[in-house]
C-alpha cells in the first residue's frame, strides 16, 4: 500500500494502472486499503473476553472427573461457588465435549401432569411418602417429609415398619420442628395417609391434606425423585451392613443433600439456602464473579493484542528503514557509476 500510495501521489494515475502490473484485483486492493494501519492477525481468530485459558480448561475437566455423580451444569455452579473457575455452563459443556468427557445419562420422557400450581414460598407444601430400603435381606422403611418449594428434607426416619403410628411419629416430629407453619400435606393414597388417625391429626393441628391421583405416583414426583436419588447415590454405593449403619449413612447423605448438594430444579442452590431465602444473594454473587472474570480475560487479551501490534509495527518500521537504506545505496551506486563514466569521457 505504501508503494501504490507513493506512486499515485507523484503520478496521479488511477488504481487500474497498478492492478495489472501487480496482479491484484480491485476487491483485494480495497480490502488492503480498509485494513491499512490496523493490526495484522494473519487470518487468525482474535482472542475474545469470554475465551477460557488452558489452566481453566484443565480445572474444568479435573473437577468434572472428580464428581462422577454430578452433571456438567451442577459442576459449573459448584466451581463458581468454590472459586475454582468462573464461566457459563455452555462453555463447560464445550470443554468437556471437546475432551470427550461428557457422561451419558439414561433419561426418560417426562410424565408430569398439568394443572398443579407449584408453591411460591417455603413450608406451603410438605410432601410425605415411604420408600423401601433393603439391608442384608431385611426391608426397612424410609419415611420422609420434603418441602415442595425448597426441596429440603424437613424430617426423616428409618422405621422397621410402616404402620399408621410410624407415619404419625415422623409427621409429629416435622410439625414440632416448625410449629408456626400452617402447611398442606401432599401424599399418595396409601392406607397410612388416608386412615382416620392421619386425618384426625391433620385436622387437630389446623393443617390441610390432599392426595395424589390414583395410579399416578408422578404427582408426588418431588419426593419420589429424592427417594430415587438417595438409593442411587447413597444406599447402593455405601452398602450398609445393618440398621444402625444405614441410619448413619442416610443421615450423612441427607445432611449433604440439604446443605451442600446443588439442586438443578431450584436454580443450582442447596435446599437449605432455598428454604432460608438465600438464593437471590447466591445468584448475584455468581453473576458478579462471572462478570469480574470476563473483564479480567478481556483486559488480558487486550494487552496481548497491543503487544502483537507493537511487534508488527516495529517489524514494519524495520522493513521500511531497510528499504530506504537500499534505495539510498542504489542511488549512491548510480551516482558513482555516472561519475566514473564522466571521468572516462574526459
Amino acid at each position: 500500500m505504501d508503494f501504490i500510495n507513493d506512486k499515485k501521489r507523484h503520478t496521479n494515475l488511477p488504481d487500474q494502472f497498478f492492478l495489472g502490473g501487480l496482479g491484484l484485483s480491485s476487491g483485494r486492493l480495497n480490502n488492503w486499503r480498509m485494513r491499512y494501519g490496523k493490526q495484522n492477525n494473519h487470518n487468525g481468530a482474535i482472542p475474545r473476553g469470554h475465551w477460557l485459558e488452558e489452566w481453566e480448561r484443565e480445572k474444568i475437566i479435573q473437577f468434572y472427573r472428580e464428581h462422577e455423580t454430578d452433571g456438567y451444569r451442577r459442576c459449573t455452579y459448584m466451581m463458581i461457588d468454590q472459586d475454582i473457575v468462573y464461566t457459563s455452563s455452555s462453555s463447560v459443556y464445550r470443554v468437556l465435549k471437546k475432551a470427550d468427557c461428557i457422561r451419558s445419562w439414561n433419561t426418560k420422557s417426562s410424565k408430569k401432569g398439568s394443572g398443579f400450581d407449584p408453591p411460591t414460598k417455603a413450608h406451603a407444601h410438605w410432601h410425605m411418602d415411604i420408600a423401601n430400603i433393603k439391608i442384608e435381606g431385611v426391608f426397612y422403611f424410609l419415611i420422609c417429609v420434603l418441602d415442595g418449594y425448597s426441596r429440603s428434607i424437613i424430617y426423616w426416619d428409618l422405621r422397621e415398619s410402616m404402620k399408621d403410628t410410624d407415619v404419625g411419629i415422623v409427621q409429629q416430629a416435622a410439625i414440632e420442628k416448625y410449629p408456626d407453619k400452617q402447611t398442606r400435606f401432599i401424599t399418595d393414597n396409601g392406607k397410612q395417609f388416608v386412615g382416620k388417625e392421619f386425618k384426625t391429626f391433620v385436622s387437630d393441628n389446623g393443617l390441610s391434606h390432599v392426595t395424589t391421583s390414583p395410579y399416578y405416583p408422578q404427582s408426588n414426583g418431588k419426593l419420589e425423585r429424592f427417594h430415587k436419588t438417595i438409593k442411587e447415590d447413597c444406599i447402593r454405593r455405601k452398602v450398609p451392613f445393618n440398621y444402625d449403619d444405614a441410619k448413619r449413612i442416610i443421615s450423612n447423605y441427607i445432611e449433604y443433600y440439604n446443605r451442600e448438594r446443588l439442586h438443578s430444579a431450584i436454580g443450582y442452590v442447596t435446599p437449605d439456602d432455598m428454604l432460608n431465602g438465600r438464593q437471590k444473594e447466591i445468584h448475584l454473587k455468581r453473576y458478579q464473579k462471572l462478570e469480574n472474570r470476563r473483564k479480567e480475560r478481556a483486559e488480558k487479551n487486550q494487552i496481548l493484542q497491543n503487544s502483537l501490534f507493537c511487534e508488527q509495527s516495529l517489524t514494519s518500521t524495520n522493513m521500511e528503514c531497510s528499504r530506504n537504506l537500499r534505495i539510498s545505496a542504489e542511488g549512491r551506486s548510480e551516482a558513482t557509476l555516472c561519475r566514473k563514466e564522466l571521468e572516462h569521457e574526459h
